[in-house]
């Protein structure tokens, strides 16, 4: 029987409607943005949360108010079986939107059976179409397995696939209208990242960052854009659509016009911590009351008082920091990197 819960909101009056669930932290790529590393002290395998376990938490944050659920990683195809995960989570009541989101290199094979287990969406991370580059900036990919992977999520007939872009500039500015060409023709949606200092790896400088109104006018030159808004009023992305009806294309502008006072995103890292910020540096265990024997009341219980207690802004207070006089230090913020916490 669902636990009846007053509206849970965080000290800001900020529900919590999205879940990015992290089912690994184990990645196939070596992003430059994201995780540069070759080698990281990975989750040992024994405290990566069951299937059973993630379904159980979901299906409790459901109750707590959730209605969208975002599966990542590390790569999250990685994950053996995960069409199981997604075959048991499609089916909660409650849930509105399944979406999953992926660097693509085994999408070409896991697509069907995903699709199937009931999968709605997919984000696909393309920086480039440049092959060359695309190894570079991944350090392994290879963009002809992404490609295929996208060419045959498409013909699957999924709901929707959005292509995700981190643009770097003096790295990838100049695969902007590549990209968005590319969308256009097949009829995707995109969707630029401003470079953001996720993590601890990846040396994070403001002069690499290109920002959301740089990205829109290399876009406008070429193809003229109305403004949509974010939807449901909460999403990361600001959506314009093409004045010419070719689709829609987005901006996440997490550092030059952050939305944390609209930020409705809580995080599961996949050994079971609960994380309420991209930037936290922590997270709350619940898999030691999974394990424990704790109850669905209990646990419950700890993720209201934990979502209660919320009171992160940090994307606010780095474009203070960035516009005053101290400036902004990146380094001098811990965060969980994001090959574990998911994107």
């Amino acid at each position: 029987m669902p636990i009846a819960t007053p509206m849970l909101e965080d000290n800001y009056r900020r529900p919590v409607r999205d879940l990015r669930i992290s089912v690994t932290d184990r990645c196939d790529f070596r992003c430059t943005y994201c995780m540069p590393f070759d080698e990281y002290e990975w989750i040992d395998r024994q405290q990566i949360l069951t299937y059973e376990e993630t379904a159980r938490l979901a299906r409790l944050f459901i109750q707590l108010g959730v209605d969208k659920i975002r599966l990542t990683g590390g790569e999250p195809l990685l994950r053996k079986d995960l069409e199981r995960l997604v075959g048991q989570l499609s089916t909660l009541p409650g849930i509105k939107d399944l979406c999953l989101t992926t660097n693509g290199s085994h999408l070409a094979e896991k697509a069907e059976a995903l699709r199937a287990a009931g999968l709605q969406r997919i984000n696909v991370s393309i920086d480039t179409l440049d092959p060359e580059k695309f190894k570079r900036m991944t350090k392994r990919g290879d963009l002809s397995r992404v490609l295929k992977g996208v060419f045959t999520a498409k013909d699957l007939g999924y709901a929707s696939i959005k292509i995700n872009a981190v643009i770097e500039r003096g790295v990838n500015d100049g695969d902007i209208i590549p990209l968005v060409d590319f969308a256009r023709k097949l009829r995707l949606a995109i969707r630029f990242i401003e470079y953001m200092d996720v993590g601890n790896s990846n040396n994070w400088q403001s002069e690499k960052m290109m920002s959301k109104k740089a990205i829109l006018d290399t876009i406008q030159a070429r193809y003229p854009l109305k403004e949509v808004g974010r939807e449901d009023g909460s999403a990361p992305s600001v959506d314009y659509q093409f004045i010419d009806g070719g689709g829609d294309v987005g901006v996440i502008a997490s550092v030059t016009e952050p939305f944390c006072s609209s930020c409705t995103r809580a995080r599961l890292t996949a050994d079971g911590k609960l994380v309420t910020c991209l930037f936290s540096e922590t997270g709350h265990d619940l898999k030691a009351l999974l394990r424990g024997g704790a109850s669905d009341i209990e646990i419950s219980e700890m993720i209201a008082a934990i979502w209660s207690k919320r009171a992160d802004r940090y994307s606010d207070e780095r474009l203070e920091a960035l516009q005053s006089s101290r400036g902004y230090q990146p380094a001098a913020h811990k965060k969980i990197e994001m090959i574990r916490l998911g994107g």
